[in-house]
């Protein structure tokens, strides 16, 4: 470097030194410990962790040609259909569950030809339990 930028930077850290006070020059590296540093690691470690979670519950999963997040599929399996009483055992089923509250045999047999009519509140009356 040549005299006239030294020249220079010593005068822009005066006058930022007069206009913003000794801290606004120093080294932020300068007040960098061991302990900031394990500390900052910690919190670090923390949030990708976090991260990591957040990802996990908005993954997407392709069922059927439908994209459905993770977080809405149930795999235990353990919900009955209103309509026919049976236990969920698929992802379709748990799908049809969200969208038309039956599952999906009760969907094949009851909602796929009359969509509207089942929109509208029409149930089945006296069905049995599916298997």
């Amino acid at each position: 470097m040549k005299d006239k930028d030294l020249s220079y930077i010593a005068a822009l850290e005066k006058a930022i030194r007069k206009k913003y006070g000794d801290s606004a020059i120093q080294n932020p590296a300068s007040h960098w410990n061991e302990d900031k540093e394990a500390q900052y690691i910690s919190q670090l470690e923390a949030f990708v962790e976090k991260q990591k979670k957040h990802e996990q519950q908005h993954d997407v999963e392709n069922v059927s040609g439908v994209l459905i997040s993770r977080k809405l599929l149930n795999r235990e399996g353990t919900i009955n259909c209103p309509v026919c009483g049976g236990k969920t055992s698929t992802v379709d089923d748990e799908i049809y569950i969200i969208k038309f509250e039956c599952c999906n045999r009760c969907f094949i047999k009851y909602v796929q030809l009359r969509p509207e009519r089942w929109l509208e509140g029409w149930r089945p009356k006296n069905v049995t339990k599916s298997s």
